[in-house]
């Protein structure tokens, strides 16, 4: 057991038992969302995956300590805090820790953290990736090699699209990483269905999900696993609005001089404004539709590994 790790204790009895859970990331709730929309997506999150047969496991840091699993008094404590919280990636862990302080985490230290904590199955918004401009700027998220390292099936609505999805599957696939369309044989671009981009692989079910991510441990196989799970269709934006609302903010960030960790939260924030608050209910829709398919893959999942 890692001695800078707590396990909540319903997580904890869960992975013991081998019952299935599901991790959350903590940065949608201090740097996806306004208070206090943000608390009341992250316990409704919370409750869908329960109400679909998993226990849910927010992971987050707090005071230097690495938590698989938050009480609602955390939760809140993180949404009120907001964005005077740090985005924690892999580099700042031990950094976090040593000090004693507080940390969202991203993709990539959630999945760290939860396969600390024995957790399989994570479900997000959207995963990190190239950004554009990046043969230039090197701006690539930390996301793409934490996929290629740990063993945790990330369950997501597609990368960002505020990214160069092309690049991003390109990256991927030179890190071996599968990268898996659950009903759809295109990656999905966060808000809407359509990025004209194909994945690897079409997955019909959850327990074909679970069989793939069983399998690759049988075969003894490094890495993650990515599922681009598309937003639902009444929520799904049209490509034209998105993309045009992506390239104002894009020209905006650059215009501001905004680099490195501030790119992607204030991309999302400026899309929200500029799509008049749609993009926000489309975030809300998507996360909730990933976090039930997470749950259904990490119960089909248990009963292969029983």
């Amino acid at each position: 057991m890692n001695p800078f790790l707590d396990i909540h204790p319903d997580v904890a009895e869960a992975v013991r038992q081998k019952r299935p859970v599901v991790a959350l990331e903590s940065t949608i709730i201090s740097h996806g969302m306004p208070y206090p929309q943000n608390v009341e997506t992250a316990l409704k999150v919370e409750q869908t995956i329960r109400e679909n047969g998993a226990v849910p496991a927010t992971v987050a840091i707090i005071g230097g300590r690495l938590k698989a699993g938050l009480s609602p008094e955390e939760i809140e404590y993180f949404g009120k805090k907001g964005r005077a919280i740090a985005k924690a990636s892999r580099r700042d862990l031990a950094v976090l820790a040593a000090r004693g302080e507080d940390g969202a985490t991203t993709v990539t230290t959630t999945m760290i953290i939860a396969h600390m904590a024995g957790i399989k199955i994570f479900a997000t918004g959207g995963i990190g990736g190239v950004h554009r401009g990046a043969e230039t700027t090197m701006d690539i998220s930390a996301d793409l090699e934490e996929l290629a390292k740990t063993p945790v099936m990330v369950i997501c609505a597609g990368a960002k699209s505020i990214l160069d999805l092309g690049l991003t599957l390109e990256y991927l696939e030179t890190k071996g990483v599968p990268v898996l369309g659950y009903q759809t044989k295109e990656l999905p671009a966060f808000y809407t269905r359509q990025s004209g981009f194909s994945v690897d692989y079409r997955i019909d079910t959850p327990s074909q999900l679970a069989q793939i991510l069983y399998t690759r441990e049988q075969l003894g196989l490094s890495g993650g696993v990515l599922v681009a799970n598309p937003i639902p269709e009444p929520y799904s934006m049209p490509k034209e609005v998105i993309d045009a609302a992506i390239d104002r903010a894009i020209r905006e960030s650059r215009e501001q001089g905004i680099r490195g960790k501030g790119t992607t939260p204030f991309l999302l924030a400026r899309v929200a404004e500029l799509t008049g608050g749609e993009s926000l209910a489309a975030n809300i829709e998507l996360v909730l539709n990933n976090a039930r398919l997470a749950a259904k893959t990490a119960a089909e999942y248990c009963r292969l590994s029983h």
